[in-house]
């Protein structure tokens, strides 16, 4: 049984990297704002799926596949390291889109909605961390089932994602509404949002 600590820290870690603008939020507010709360609450079962996809492909050995295929990871890492900074560029540039900034995107189905939420959340090399680096440290191995307890960890980390996500689309047109009656405001927020992704985009580039 994992303990309340180990709980409570892969809990805060967890809320602490889902309030950091990241390709999930962006791919899911973009997509509200664009085609409606139905289609982001779609595209954020896509995103659900690729936790549990994470969280399985951790509990049977993705940190072992890493350290012993270096490469693996690196692929992840750098290529969500391109996406993260496209992603700032678009954010930073003139004439640039701010995170909850309205525009129309060409509206997609169902079934392609699903599919990007779960492509956006593989390639997101946040989550990859978590999972291979992060949860295993709260796993105490005299304390039964390492597999239950990295099942248990990572139930409480997609909780916290899947909650906190579903309130920012939920919350998208609102905040975007508000954001476009002061245009300093969502000037300030894009400058925010693409410094962030910049940082972390240099910083997996860096990594090694």
């Amino acid at each position: 049984m994992v303990s309340v600590e180990s709980l409570l820290g892969v809990a805060l870690i967890s809320l602490g990297m889902v309030l950091t603008p990241g390709p999930n939020m962006v791919y899911l507010t973009s997509r509200t704002l664009s085609q409606g709360r139905l289609a982001g609450l779609i595209s954020l079962t896509g995103v659900a799926l690729g936790f549990l996809c994470y969280m399985f492909a951790s509990a049977l050995g993705l940190a072992t596949l890493f350290e012993a295929v270096p490469i693996a990871y690196d692929v992840i890492r750098i290529a969500g390291a391109i996406y993260l900074g496209y992603m700032a560029w678009n954010m930073i540039r003139p004439n640039g889109h701010s995170l909850f900034e309205a525009r129309k995107l060409a509206p997609h189905s169902s079934q392609r909605l699903f599919a990007m939420g779960l492509v956006t959340n593989l390639l997101n090399p946040k989550i990859a961390l978590m999972y291979s680096a992060l949860i295993p440290q709260f796993i105490d191995v005299t304390a039964g089932s390492t597999l239950t307890q990295f099942i248990q960890l990572g139930l409480v980390q997609i909780a916290i994602a899947v909650t906190i996500n579903g309130m920012i689309v939920l919350a998208a047109s609102s905040v975007s509404e508000f954001l476009a009656r002061r245009p300093s405001a969502i000037r300030a927020q894009r400058l925010l949002s693409g410094s962030v992704l910049s940082f972390f985009s240099l910083d997996l580039l860096l990594r090694r």
